[in-house]
C-alpha cells in the first residue's frame, strides 16, 4: 500500500535441504487460468456484504481452486517437475534465469493437462537456453510432501496474480502484489510463507473481539434464566460468525467519509492491510496462515466498521429470518437489544470488558463450554450467505491440499476440577505464613540474604537518600536555577558516558524545550538520567540518552530509572516506548523488556523518530495496570507465596500413613477412596453414569426386530434435520469426500439393508446409524449445518430407541 507498511520475508525450510536462491522474477503461466480467475471473485476485499449468488460463486471458486490443486498433486513426477522448473532458477553456472520458459513451438500447451517437456527441452529465454534439466536438476531429490508444497503455493501465487489483475482498488493490489512476491520468492528458495514486518505478528490488540463478546454476555446478562442467559451466547456467536465472514472497505473508500480524522484513516489503513493479509486472503490462498479477524483484532478495528456492519447485521437478519428453524427465531428478535449492549461498550472508555485484566469467572466459562458441547450450536449468518446454505456448509480448508488436511479441528475440552483455583483459605493460610516469617526471623532482618538491587534503591527512595524528578527547559516560562543546574549536571552525565556521542549533539536535546529528562538526584547532584521526548498524538515516546554515572553503575539505579519512566508514561495515557540503541546498550534495553519486534505500526512513529546509524531500534510495550516501580516486589512476593504453597502441599503429601490391614482379616476387596491420605494428595474419584441392566435384548423374533427397526428408520427418515442423509453423498456434488471417509452410510443404504434382512442384530443396526453421524461430525467442521443436523438426528434417533426399550438405559 501507498505509504503503507512494506511485509519482509522470515523464510522457514520445508524439506530441510539448503538450496539455490535465483534472483525472484515474475512469470505468469497460461496453465490454470481459469480457475485462478475464478478465486478473484473471493479475493477483491472490496469491502461490504456479499450477497448469496455471489458467496455461491465464492464457494464454488474454492472448490474450483481445490480441484486444480488435487489434478496438479496427482500429475506424473515428471509433469510437477515441468511445472516446478517455470519458477526455478536455472542451476547452470552463471546463468541468471528464474524460471523455465516452454519452447515457442509448445507454448500454447499445458503442462497440467496433456504436455510433458522432454528434459532436452532447451528455454526460449534468450539469456538461458539451457535444456529443462538445468532447472530440475535441484528438484529430483526433494519428498513428494515437500514438492506438493511447492506446487501449492505456485497455484496460489498465479490465484494472487490474476486477483491482482481484477481488483479495481489500488490499495488492495498493493496488498496483494507484496503477498505474490513474498509466494515467489518462497517457491524459488524453497521455503515456507511466514510474514514478519511492520504489520507486526496476530494477535494486534488485547482483549480480542471475541473474548470481549464473552465477557459482555456475562457482564450484561448473567442475571437471566439458563434458557435466556444461552440464548443471548447464541446471539454473541452469531455476532462473531458475520464478523469473521465480513468484507471490509477498503481506505479508498472510507476516505470519503468526512467525520474520520486523519488518525483514524491511517489506523484502519493498517488494519485493513492486517486483515487482508493474515484472514482474507489466506481464505484462498492457503500457503498463507489463517486466522479469524474476531481472535487477532480488538476494539480499535470493531469500533470504525461496527455501525455499518451493524446496520448489514440487522438488515440480514430480517431476509433470513424465515429460513431460521422455529427454535432459532429468539436469536433474530435479541440481535438488535444485543448490537445496542455492544455499541454502548464500545463508546465507553472505561468499559471492563474492554479491560484485559477482566475475565468471567471460571465457573461462566466452564458453564458455556459445557452447554456449548451439550446443545447443538447455533444458527449462524455470515456476511456472505444465508444461515443454512449448504454451500457454506463444507469444511473450512477448502482449497487446501488433502495430504495436509487434518483430521478433525481440535475441540476445547473442558478443564478438570483439578485445575481450578487453590481454596481462599489455603492461600491466605501461606500469606499468612511468609508475612510471619519475615516479621519474626529477626537474623535475616539483621543479615539481609540475597537481597535485590531494586530494593536497596527502592530503600534509598524512601529514605530520601535518592531522589527521581523529570526536568525541562521551557521558553514560555521562567525555568528555576536548580533545575538549570540539574541539566547542566545531566549533559554531563551523557557526554562523560557516551564519548561518541558529539557533546553539541547532547547540549541541544537536553536543553530543548520539547525533550524532558527523568533525573536520578543523589546528594543534590545528578548520577544519571533518561533524556526522552513523548509523542501524545501518536501513543509512544522515544528515548534518546540513557546513562548513570560509573561510580554508582551495578547498583540497580537504572533499573529503577527506566520504571519511573514506564510509571511516568502510563500516568499520561503513552502506553509505547522506542529507542534506538547501540550495540553496547541492547542488552541493558532487553532487560528492560524492550525487543527488537517491533510492535507498533512503522506509519505511527516513522517521521517522528530520529535514526541512528548503527543502531537498532527496540520497543517496549507498557501495560497500563502494572505499577512498574511496585511490579518486582509483587513478584518476587509471589513467588515466595508460591513456594510457601508448595511446601504446605508436599508436607501433606509426605505424611507417613499405616498401612492396610483389611485384607489380612479376610476382605477381598475395598473402594478406592477408602485408601487413607488418597483425597488429600489431590484424587477424586470419576463421576460415572450408574448403568442399570438392559431392559430388552434382541427378540427371537427376526420379523419382530425387523419391524422395530423399520418404524426407526421410518421416523428417522422423516426428522427435519435428516435431509442431508436420505441418499449416498455423490463425488460429482463433494469431489473429495471418498478420499476422507472410507465407510460411507446413509439412510437410503440402510433402508436397502434392512429389506435384505442383513439386521439380525440391535447392534449392527445401531452401529450403521452411529457410522453416519460420525462420517459426517468427520467431514464437517462443528460450525456447519450439517454437523447441527447430524448432532440432532443422533438425539431423536436414541429416543426413538428407547421408546422400543433397544437402547441400554
Amino acid at each position: 500500500m501507498s505509504g503503507g507498511p512494506a511485509i519482509t520475508l522470515k523464510s522457514q525450510p520445508i524439506d530441510g535441504s539448503n538450496s539455490n536462491s535465483g534472483n525472484a522474477a515474475g512469470q505468469q503461466q497460461q496453465s490454470g487460468n481459469n480457475a485462478a480467475a475464478a478465486s478473484s471473485s473471493s479475493s477483491q476485499g472490496s469491502g461490504g456484504t456479499v450477497p448469496p449468488a455471489q458467496e455461491g460463486t465464492r464457494q464454488n471458486s474454492l472448490q474450483r481452486i481445490q480441484q486444480r490443486k488435487q489434478k496438479v498433486f496427482n500429475l506424473p513426477e515428471a509433469q510437477k517437475l515441468a511445472k516446478l522448473s517455470m519458477y526455478s532458477a536455472c542451476q547452470a553456472e552463471g546463468c541468471r534465469c528464474t524460471g523455465w520458459k516452454t519452447p515457442q513451438e509448445n507454448r500454447h500447451r499445458d503442462v497440467e493437462s496433456s504436455y510433458c517437456p522432454e528434459l532436452s527441452e532447451e528455454c526460449r529465454n534468450a539469456s538461458c537456453r539451457h535444456p529443462l534439466r538445468s532447472h530440475i536438476s535441484h528438484l529430483t531429490e526433494i519428498s513428494r510432501t515437500s514438492m506438493d508444497d511447492l506446487l501449492g503455493a505456485i497455484i496460489d501465487m498465479e490465484n494472487l496474480f490474476m486477483s491482482m489483475q481484477r481488483v479495481e482498488d489500488e490499495d488492495t493490489k498493493k496488498v496483494y502484489l507484496y503477498l505474490f512476491r513474498l509466494l515467489r520468492q518462497c517457491v524459488l528458495t524453497r521455503q515456507q510463507a511466514v510474514i514478519r514486518g511492520p504489520l507486526g505478528d496476530p494477535p494486534f490488540e488485547s482483549p480480542c473481539i471475541s473474548k470481549a463478546v464473552l465477557s459482555l454476555v456475562f457482564y450484561k446478562y448473567n442475571h437471566l434464566n439458563p434458557t435466556e442467559l444461552q440464548t443471548m451466547t447464541e446471539v454473541a456467536k452469531t455476532f462473531l460468525n458475520f464478523l469473521n465472514h465480513y468484507n471490509f472497505e477498503s481506505p479508498s473508500v472510507r476516505r470519503s467519509d468526512a467525520t474520520l480524522t486523519h488518525e483514524d484513516a491511517s489506523t484502519y489503513k493498517i488494519n485493513y492491510t492486517r486483515w487482508l493479509v493474515f484472514c482474507h486472503v489466506p481464505a484462498f490462498c492457503n500457503s498463507l496462515r489463517q486466522f479469524e479477524t474476531s481472535l487477532v483484532f480488538g476494539r480499535t478495528l470493531l469500533r470504525t466498521v461496527f455501525q455499518y456492519m451493524s446496520q448489514q447485521l440487522k438488515k440480514k437478519c430480517i431476509s433470513e429470518r424465515d429460513r431460521f428453524p422455529e427454535d432459532k427465531r429468539s436469536i433474530i428478535t435479541q440481535m438488535p437489544k444485543f448490537l445496542e449492549a455492544l455499541r454502548a461498550e464500545l463508546l465507553k472508555d472505561d468499559s471492563p470488558i474492554w479491560d484485559s485484566s477482566y475475565r468471567p469467572p471460571n465457573s461462566f466459562v466452564m458453564q458455556q463450554r459445557k452447554r456449548h458441547q451439550e446443545v447443538a450450536p447455533p444458527a449462524t449468518i455470515s456476511s456472505a450467505g444465508a444461515a443454512s446454505a449448504p454451500s457454506s456448509s463444507k469444511r473450512s480448508s477448502v482449497g487446501e491440499p488433502a495430504h495436509k488436511r487434518a483430521k478433525k479441528e481440535p475441540v476445547e475440552r473442558v478443564p478438570s476440577e483439578n485445575l481450578d483455583d487453590l481454596p481462599t483459605d489455603v492461600v491466605l493460610r501461606a500469606m499468612k505464613s511468609v508475612s510471619e516469617s519475615k516479621t519474626t526471623n529477626k537474623a535475616e532482618i539483621l543479615f539481609p540474604v540475597n537481597v535485590s538491587r531494586d530494593e536497596n534503591v527502592k530503600a534509598e527512595e524512601q529514605k530520601r537518600a535518592i531522589e527521581f524528578h523529570v526536568v525541562g527547559n521551557s521558553l514560555t516560562k521562567p525555568v528555576d536555577k536548580q533545575t538549570i543546574l540539574w541539566l547542566l549536571g545531566l549533559q554531563l552525565v551523557f557526554a562523560h558516558q557516551l564519548p561518541e556521542m558529539p557533546r553539541e549533539y547532547i547540549s541541544q536535546l537536553v536543553f530543548d524545550t520539547k525533550h524532558k529528562t527523568l533525573a536520578l538526584i543523589k546528594e543534590n547532584q545528578p548520577i544519571g538520567g533518561i533524556c526522552f521526548r513523548p509523542f501524545p498524538t501518536q501513543g509512544f515516546t522515544e528515548i534518546v540518552f540513557c546513562a548513570v554515572t560509573m561510580a554508582e553503575q551495578v547498583k540497580g539505579y537504572g533499573t529503577h530509572l527506566m520504571n519511573h519512566l514506564k510509571d511516568y508514561s502510563i500516568q499520561r495515557g503513552i502506553k509505547h516506548l522506542l529507542t534506538f540503541a547501540d550495540c553496547d546498550a541492547i542488552g541493558y534495553f532487553k532487560k528492560q523488556g524492550f525487543s527488537k519486534d517491533i510492535k507498533l505500526a512503522r506509519p505511527v512513529y516513522a517521521g517522528y523518530i530520529k535514526e541512528y546509524d548503527s543502531a537498532t531500534l527496540m520497543h517496549c510495550e507498557l501495560h497500563p495496570s502494572i505499577v512498574n516501580t511496585q511490579f518486582i516486589a509483587v513478584i518476587r512476593n509471589q513467588s515466595e507465596i508460591l513456594k510457601e504453597l508448595i511446601a504446605q502441599r508436599h508436607n501433606e503429601v509426605q505424611k507417613v500413613r499405616p498401612g492396610l490391614t483389611c485384607f489380612k482379616e479376610g476382605l477381598p476387596s475395598i473402594p478406592v477412596e477408602s485408601i487413607p491420605g488418597l483425597r488429600e494428595i489431590g484424587w477424586k474419584p470419576q463421576m460415572r453414569p450408574v448403568r442399570a441392566s438392559r431392559p430388552l435384548e434382541e427378540s427371537t423374533d427376526p420379523e419382530k426386530l425387523a419391524n422395530s427397526f423399520q418404524s426407526v428408520l421410518q421416523s428417522v427418515r422423516q426428522h427435519a434435520t435428516a435431509w442431508p442423509f436420505l441418499r449416498p453423498v455423490t463425488a460429482a456434488e463433494v469431489p473429495d469426500y471418498y478420499d476422507h471417509i472410507k465407510y460411507p452410510m446413509d439412510l437410503k443404504t440402510m433402508g436397502e439393508r434392512l429389506k435384505k434382512g442383513y439386521y439380525q442384530t440391535r447392534r449392527l443396526f445401531m452401529a450403521d446409524m452411529a457410522r453416519i453421524f460420525s462420517n459426517c461430525r468427520f467431514y464437517n467442521s462443528p460450525d456447519t449445518e450439517y454437523y447441527r443436523c447430524a448432532n440432532s438426528l443422533e438425539r431423536y434417533f436414541q429416543t426413538k430407541m428407547r421408546e422400543l426399550g433397544l437402547w441400554d438405559k
